[in-house]
């Protein structure tokens, strides 16, 4: 037989536990109408009551009430109570828990007020060097002649060593052997130089060609066993960033056919020029890079607002709702550019002149892409605070200029739009 009872003295609880029987104690008595019971043999049994831990011994001496019966032993254990105590316990906890999401919570604001600081931050130094990047890139194309072939060569320049240096990076040579160091800084030279060769003779391709044989016999004629990567990835670099960006040149330089309709030429002073300063290739550049801004800029923001669809894995950030939205924007603001300086003088030409540009320009953004991708980096240098590096900031305009020369030496005197 087993059972489990509570008895309560005082503000303890005592807990009898199940048991087991331990003994068989007889209790033989002798009744009589006249004499009390007495007991023949008492027995002295322990009953063992356990108080925290500490044992206390109970004799029971004469009885002689009791009938025969069994005579169990039991153990109890004192305990608090419990009741008050957890309940008080479970509200320390909650309070404490409490305390604790909000010290969380204000912690987590804490921590997100220098985020957004730096972030705001950020946004400020990007749209500050951004508007001075676009006065300064303005007043040259507006120069012309030596002011823009020195701005351009020095980029070129600055945007050459960017390129080695990526694929002299961990990313890139893991899978590949890099050029020399030295045949590297060459070679950015090279590439600085074609620009105020452009200018000054007109074309480039023989320039170019001599160039790439002279560094392809540097690469084979050097100690060690040349690789083809190494020659891969030198010529791709004197055509990246040395003879593409040069058709900005023949761009800007090379067409200099007075734009006769346009009406700010006319009212253009005399000191700067006069209406002979506006050029076909003044107005064209206006309108290339005018389109290109627009285009990145439109993208972007149709990309945040609306973007839901990847266009590439190269370049996660990109989705299509953005580049619809970019070439929406290019071809509008080619369209309106048009209007204002009256070329091209026909609406298929300025939507034709808007699209070519767009695709250029989504075109060299997607080729950066790739090889910062593969060198492992987030840009390609920090010289512009909030920009990153020369090639993160013209990687839009490197295909662009080829594409908008030869839209305006061949596709429009051929059709006649």
């Amino acid at each position: 037989m087993a059972t489990t009872s509570y008895s309560g003295i005082g503000r303890y609880n005592y807990k009898l536990l199940p048991l087991s029987l331990s003994s068989i104690t007889r209790w033989p008595c002798h009744s009589s109408p006249s004499k009390a019971l007495v007991p023949a043999r008492p027995r002295v049994v322990k009953l063992n009551f356990v108080f925290d831990g500490r044992k206390g011994v109970l004799r029971l001496g004469r009885d002689c009430g009791l009938p025969r019966r069994r005579v169990i032993t039991a153990v109890a254990r004192v305990e608090p109570e419990q009741l008050g105590e957890e309940n008080a316990n479970q509200l320390g906890e909650e309070n404490a828990n409490q305390e604790v999401n909000k010290g969380d919570k204000l912690s987590e604001n804490e921590d997100s007020l220098p985020e957004l600081q730096q972030k705001a931050s950020q946004l400020r130094k990007r749209i500050v060097f951004g508007l001075g990047i676009g006065i300064s890139v303005g007043g040259v194309v507006l120069a012309g002649g030596w002011v823009f072939t020195a701005f351009l060569a020095a980029a070129v320049f600055v945007g050459a060593r960017e390129y080695f240096d990526l694929v002299r990076s961990r990313g890139i040579t893991a899978g590949m052997t890099p050029p020399p160091r030295y045949v590297s800084r060459v070679c950015s030279i090279i590439c600085a130089v074609m620009p105020i060769i452009t200018l000054y003779f007109g074309q480039i391709d023989v320039s170019v060609t001599f160039a790439a044989f002279v560094v392809a016999m540097a690469l084979l004629l050097q100690r060690g066993n040349p690789r083809f990567a190494q020659l891969s990835s030198t010529m791709f670099g004197l055509f990246y960033c040395g003879y593409l960006p040069s058709f900005w040149v023949k761009l800007r330089c090379g067409l200099a056919a007075p734009a006769l309709n346009t009406r700010i030429g006319a009212s253009w002073p005399i000191l700067l020029g006069g209406q002979a300063h506006w050029t076909i290739g003044l107005v064209a550049c206006l309108i290339s890079i005018s389109s290109i801004i627009a285009a990145d800029t439109y993208a972007f923001l149709g990309g945040k607002t609306f973007g839901r669809t990847p266009l590439t894995s190269i370049s996660p950030k990109k989705t299509w709702e953005g580049t619809i939205t970019g070439l929406g924007g290019c071809v509008a603001t080619s369209i309106i550019l048009s209007k204002i300086f009256c070329w091209p003088t026909s609406l298929i030409s300025a939507i034709a002149f808007g699209v070519l540009n767009f695709f250029g320009s989504i075109f060299g953004d997607l080729t950066e892409s790739m090889i910062k991708r593969d060198a492992g980096v987030k840009d390609s240098g920090s010289l512009i605070p909030g920009h990153g590096g020369i090639l993160d900031r013209v990687d839009s305009y490197i295909f662009t200029g080829a594409l908008a020369y030869s839209f305006v030496k061949i596709f429009l005197p051929l059709y006649g739009v």
